[in-house]
């Protein structure tokens, strides 16, 4: 089973509803935040490949990383296996994540089987290729397919603004946080954007790509 999937603007106001009348934090931040973004995103080769450019990039920097890589094509499998490696360092990546990038574009990767699959066996199956952790997964799984329980407590705008919202000492350990989510699902991937858009509210910078 899949669980609910994010469809529309309609899905994540009543996530946001959920969260605000279970936590008086999460109705501060929709209070203060307003309409959080859908980000709903194509899935497929595209959408993981891109989700692999963000790694540990800022959102203006993985952008541009990005655009250069359409521009030139680069964002299909065929072009990437035939692509040597002087034109995948001109569109900035480095060497570490072009080994990513072909490894994706050479796997057996069926996205039509991943939309079936329930959450935790997408981060499985994703994270057996290289260069994809549970974060890019979780991303993809949150962004691309929809899914309306999943969480990404490993990411540093996330952590950072759940301290910032609930008043911690400092930022939230990936497992803290996983542990602290729990009591928002089944809506968790609206947690996160809500999150998201409150870091970017308190940081006047995006979190998120």
């Amino acid at each position: 089973m899949t669980g609910r999937i994010i469809e529309t603007e309609a899905d994540i106001e009543e996530g946001m509803a959920h969260l605000a009348a279970i936590c008086p934090r999460m109705a501060h931040a929709r209070d203060l935040c307003g309409p959080v973004p859908l980000r709903r995103r194509a899935d497929g080769f595209a959408a993981l490949l891109s989700a692999i450019v963000s790694q540990q990039l800022s959102t203006s920097a993985a952008d541009a990383i990005w655009n250069r890589m359409q521009a030139a094509g680069l964002d299909a499998p065929d072009p990437i296996r035939r692509a040597d490696e002087a034109d995948l360092r001109a569109a900035g990546l480095s060497r570490q994540k072009i080994r990513y990038i072909r490894a994706l574009a050479e796997s057996d990767l069926d996205f039509n089987v991943l939309r079936a699959l329930p959450d935790a066996d997408v981060v499985a199956r994703l994270t057996e290729l290289p260069g994809i952790g549970v974060w890019t997964a979780e991303i993809y799984a949150m962004f691309s397919l929809g899914r309306a329980d999943v969480f990404a407590p490993g990411d540093l705008a996330l952590q950072e603004a759940a301290r910032l919202l609930y008043d911690l000492s400092e930022r939230p350990r990936p497992r803290d946080l996983r542990q602290m989510a729990e009591p928002w699902a089944p809506w968790r991937s609206v947690a996160a954007r809500l999150l998201w858009a409150y870091y970017r509210v308190a940081k006047q910078r995006e979190g998120i790509r």
